[in-house]
């Protein structure tokens, strides 16, 4: 899944980015309700865990606007709060589920297993197609044109962020932070060696994964890359 959690506890935080990609899901992390307000107007995710109590904007208020807009993701809250009226009000206010903190990642993993079987997007938007390239997000599994191409999973978790940012460059510290995270000992020097494999198993000559020199790369959705 791709999965936005707001999160203002840098610790607590850190802890989830690093479980939820064990998991293999692709997470991105801000710390305010207004990043977490922008970055889900911008971005398709699949789930939004949302903290109950944030800086500039609480995460219920986050929820609210964006089901009054429209948002049709499962949404979670984390709160500290575990009194009946609390719960009721962030239900009505359009979140999906909460969790109480603290909190066991076993318990975070089966709610959002829960919400993930819940979901009423239909089974292909578990696919996401550029070009000639398949990403099945269920599978696990990729293939370009007929071909099914084996991955590890932060390949695949680099696959699944270019796809859902086609034609946009990602730098490379933006890279590390989403497939590595924020405290890992990864260079520049290891994201290119990283990206030659990569290239090398989906058969593209660098049309496809292109490099950005001295920003990062982008994945090019032209047709005429076969």
């Amino acid at each position: 899944m791709y999965i936005l959690l707001a999160e203002d506890d840098v610790r607590l935080g850190k802890m989830v980015v690093h479980m939820l990609k064990k998991e293999n899901h692709v997470v991105d992390w801000v710390q305010n309700g207004e990043d977490a307000y922008y970055f889900a107007k911008q971005t398709d995710y699949d789930l939004l865990i949302l903290d109950w109590m944030m800086p500039i904007q609480e995460g219920t208020e986050v929820c609210r606007t964006l089901r009054n807009e429209g948002f049709s993701g499962a949404i979670l809250m984390l709160t500290a709060r575990d009194a009946l009226e609390d719960r009721v009000t962030g239900l009505d206010l359009g979140a999906d589920d909460y969790i109480v903190k603290p909190f066991e990642f076993s318990e975070l993993f089966a709610r959002i297993r829960a919400l993930s079987r819940r979901a009423t997007k239909p089974f292909q938007t578990e696919e996401l197609s550029i070009g000639n390239l398949t990403l099945n997000l269920n599978g696990h599994s990729i293939k370009r044109g007929e071909k099914r191409i084996q991955l590890t999973n932060r390949e695949f978790q680099l696959m699944e962020l270019f796809m859902r940012n086609p034609n946009q460059i990602l730098p490379r510290e933006l890279i590390i932070e989403r497939i590595w995270g924020l405290d890992a000992d990864i260079t520049s020097n290891n994201i290119d060696s990283f990206i030659r494999l990569l290239r090398k198993k989906l058969g593209d000559d660098g049309t496809l994964i292109q490099n950005i020199r001295g920003v990062g790369y982008k994945l090019s959705d032209e047709r005429q890359n076969v």
